[in-house]
């Protein structure tokens, strides 16, 4: 978050959560929760290519209700926003789910918890499944991230999954991880509505930053039994290869060792 227009404090995103600065903007304490750059490098593949964050500015109640009628005036799914009179504005944002992993579904007795138990089931969610969420704009990604889980009543930790903002400009693809304490719905009103200028996406922790202790027992001996699983189609695979390698070597042969 940019507190005075001249700070150029620049912080790793790894570590930005625990920095906490008191910046002055007319001689006035500002409380600042987040920098003004993060240097981001914890996602990268394909044609994903990292961007500094863009620092936050302080928008006005006049400024926020300006851009909420530019924004529904461009809106074409009517998934518009809502300025309240305390300033607090509400709307709709899009997550992609891009999960490699499976997920813990709970029963509608279990839901709300995030232990686990026998009225559980393990599966991978569908590719590109895109969820839409009515959320206000003091919502934090942290808080975004519990809904989406909720909402498919998901029962995995939700320390295990990040949010991203996804970018295009100049026909590449930028892709950021964003901060538990950043609002999406800000990003979304001063984006615009077009998924082309930005769009979310939900995804699990790179593997080496995973918190393999929000995992439970299951969980892990699930990870463990889909890897034997992998490791044994594999195996086959190769053994049915030089199988047949083998069958055509000794038909070759006996070709050769025919009496003539």
């Amino acid at each position: 978050m940019q507190c005075d227009p001249d700070c150029r404090y620049t912080c790793h995103a790894y570590c930005q959560d625990l920095v906490h600065l008191g910046c002055r903007r007319n001689g006035k304490l500002m409380d600042c929760l987040t920098t003004h750059d993060t240097l981001d490098s914890s996602y990268s593949s394909g044609q994903d290519v990292q961007k500094e964050r863009e620092p936050h500015v302080y928008l006005s109640k006049e400024e926020v209700k300006e851009k909420i009628q530019s924004y529904n005036s461009s809106v074409t799914d009517k998934l518009k926003m809502t300025l309240n009179a305390n300033g607090i504005y509400t709307g709709f944002i899009k997550v992609q789910m891009e999960l490699c992993r499976p997920i813990t579904v709970q029963s509608s007795q279990s839901q709300g918890r995030y232990t686990p138990s026998n009225q559980e089931t393990a599966f991978y969610l569908p590719d590109g499944c895109v969820n839409t969420l009515h959320i206000s704009s003091t919502n934090t990604v942290r808080e975004v991230i519990e809904a989406l889980l909720k909402k498919f009543f998901v029962a995995d930790n939700p320390a295990k999954f990040a949010l991203y903002k996804r970018c295009h400009k100049e026909d590449q693809v930028y892709t950021c991880k964003l901060s538990d304490r950043e609002h999406p719905l800000y990003l979304r009103l001063v984006a615009g509505p077009k998924t082309e200028m930005l769009s979310f996406v939900l995804r699990e922790h790179e593997t080496g930053e995973v918190m393999w202790e929000a995992f439970s027992i299951p969980e892990l001996q699930n990870f463990l039994r889909i890897l034997d699983k992998e490791e044994n189609d594999q195996l086959q695979i190769l053994k049915n290869r030089y199988a047949a390698y083998r069958v055509k070597l000794e038909e070759a042969l006996r070709g050769v060792l025919k009496p003539g």
